[in-house]
């Protein structure tokens, strides 16, 4: 009985190994693939404007005659590369001062917690909205918008997990040896939080990327000119009432597939860190 249920478990964290890689190599084959991508690969092309998805054009083309395959790719690799950039910042942000607040506690540790609750009491959307107004729109404001919005959650796990190591034997033994916080933070607490923060970070990229693509697609993210995929979704809505379903339809599938995946690759690395959550 007990063979059988470590088969199963074991079966199940090589499914989500599988699933982590298979995830991995798609979302970096959606990234090469538009970072590489020449603009002339979606240009203009009049003579095959509104077409219908079809074999030569999977996702169709739009009222300017561009594949929006080839465009959608292009905007979810924006997408991806500021959403990823962002929440690395943000997620470094967090391991900071959720290590400091944990291992300094006292006034430290208030004003941590009281950034958190600063952050956590206003909608993501709205504080983004106007941070990304504030600095002028842009990747830059967009960018410092995510960064800003999404370390607050994260910091109160890594505080959390903090917390319990520092009344660990050796983590006071340490201290009692004469190594600062600082030395115990960086041989001890890092290494201990460092599978929690990988989990929250990768489950931050889809935040990230939902959070930009709704400020571009209300018109305060990314300038018009570049193929995100907000702006391709705001530019479909004009033509919804004229039955070019496909211009919305794809272009967000493509955006809610990379969320779900980034989502379940999260749970696949929780399972794989966790041996015992593996096994269930």
């Amino acid at each position: 009985m007990k063979e059988n249920s470590l088969r199963s478990g074991m079966s199940v964290r090589q499914r989500q190994l599988i699933f982590a890689v298979l995830a991995g190599c798609f979302i970096l084959g959606i990234l090469v693939w538009g970072t590489t991508m020449p603009e002339s690969a979606y240009a203009v092309d009049y003579g095959q404007k509104n077409l219908v998805p079809s074999a030569a054009h999977p996702f169709g083309t739009d009222y300017m005659g561009r594949d929006m395959l080839l465009r959608s790719v292009k905007g979810m690799s924006i997408s991806l590369q500021i959403g990823i950039a962002a929440a690395f910042v943000s997620s470094c942000i967090a391991l900071l001062l959720g290590t400091l607040s944990a291992a300094f506690g006292g006034k430290v540790d208030q004003f941590v917690l009281w950034l958190v609750d600063l952050c956590m009491g206003i909608p993501h959307i709205l504080l983004i909205l106007m941070i990304s107004v504030m600095m002028g729109g842009g990747v830059m404001g967009v960018s410092i918008g995510v960064i800003v919005t999404h370390w607050p959650r994260l910091t109160r796990i890594i505080r959390a997990e903090v917390m319990q190591l520092r009344a660990q034997p050796y983590i006071l033994a340490a201290r009692q040896y004469g190594y600062s916080w600082v030395t115990v933070a960086r041989q001890h607490f890092v290494p201990h939080v460092l599978p929690q923060y990988i989990i929250g970070l990768v489950l931050l990229f889809p935040h990230a990327i939902m959070h930009e693509a709704g400020i571009s697609f209300l018109g305060y993210g990314l300038p018009l000119d570049m193929p995100a995929i907000g702006i391709i979704l705001s530019e479909s809505m004009r033509y919804l009432a004229l039955g070019m379903w496909w211009l919305a339809f794809f272009p967000g599938f493509l955006l809610l597939l990379i969320v779900l995946i980034f989502d379940r690759l999260g749970a696949a690395l929780r399972d794989l860190f966790d041996p015992q959550s593996g096994q269930e």
